[in-house]
């Protein structure tokens, strides 16, 4: 069994999966007729014509916001081609809306969308483990935490608590565990042609849905990262922790760079299988029990369905 390594990956989305090469992705969403829908489409990084952003470091925050964006595009089309919007009753402020602002709803409800999810993002990773510590090092500890720039790392382990709570009850949704089994079926059809067997049902059933290359993995070390990195800011510029808002702006000034390192590491990891990867990955794959669940074999198939066509596309796709 020959081993290999891959440049595709994916990302879970409703009823579907995106698998994605370097110039180009498969769109498969099950329909609500049982057919599966395959779209292929051409992905034009701006590394590509900017050749600075592919340099090292900087192309992780480059290529984080190009995946985000493209990433939500494909969710909002495995939405509509899978019917989910058909399955809500309409309000008649739906019909007002679609009356008055027509093909644009879309468009507008996305915008609203992310705009919300950014904030909920600062507001539940960035403000509220600030305020904790604060609060915390004013009535419990006398503020022996920023005599000692212990800030950073308090801030870190309540960063990851609240990484982890918010994964474990938006897991217990069924509709965001149906889209964990389609990331336990992208990773698992990932798996199978790296470790080079047929792309079939059976052979994809048999692998780990954890894999190296995730972006939970990505989230998890990024959170990791920015523990040493906040700890470097406040010993250079102890001031910081003296205003929340200046210290949430100093950290937001540094997540291009936290981005940046973590995405070096997990691109170094997917390609390496040596003891520094396993134990400094095993964090990140330890998430993954939260984010992936085991696929059924029709989950399998659109995995296998997106794969298949983005090899069609970039035969030579292999890590050389």
């Amino acid at each position: 069994m020959e081993q290999r390594k891959t440049t595709i990956g994916g990302q879970a989305l409703i009823e579907g999966i995106v698998m994605r090469g370097k110039n180009s992705a498969a769109l498969a969403v099950r329909l609500p007729n049982g057919q599966i829908d395959i779209e292929e489409k051409t992905l034009k990084p701006i590394r590509e014509k900017y050749k600075i952003l592919g340099l090292p470091i900087i192309r992780g925050a480059v290529n984080f916001v190009e995946t985000l964006i493209f990433g939500y595009q494909c969710l909002m089309e495995s939405a509509e081609k899978s019917g989910m919007d058909d399955m809500e009753a309409e309000s008649k402020f739906d019909k007002w809306l679609e009356e008055h602002i027509g093909d644009k709803l879309m468009a507008i409800v996305g915008v609203v969308s992310a705009v919300l999810g950014v904030a909920l993002s600062l507001v539940l990773f960035m403000y509220l483990p600030s305020f904790l510590v604060d609060i915390f090092d004013k009535y419990v500890t006398n503020n022996v935490l920023d005599a000692h720039r212990l800030h950073p790392l308090f801030e870190g382990i309540i960063k990851i608590i609240v990484f982890v709570l918010y994964m474990v009850v938006v897991a217990q949704m069924p509709d965001i565990k149906r889209v964990f089994m389609y990331h336990g079926a992208e990773h698992k059809t990932i798996f199978c042609y790296e470790n080079g067997l047929p792309l079939t049902v059976e052979n994809v059933r048999k692998q780990s849905r954890f894999h190296p290359r995730c972006g939970t993995s990505f989230m998890f070390v990024m959170m990791i990262i920015s523990i040493f990195i906040s700890t470097a800011l406040i010993v250079v510029f102890p001031s910081l922790s003296q205003s929340r808002p200046l210290w949430v702006l100093a950290k937001l000034l540094v997540l291009p760079l936290v981005m940046g390192i973590g995405y070096e590491f997990i691109k170094y990891a997917g390609r390496h299988d040596n003891v520094f990867t396993k134990i400094t990955s095993a964090p990140g794959l330890w998430m993954q029990r939260i984010s992936t669940v085991e696929p059924t074999d029709d989950m399998i198939e659109v995995g296998i369905a997106a794969f298949n066509r983005v090899l069609e596309m970039e035969p030579d796709c292999d890590v050389k």
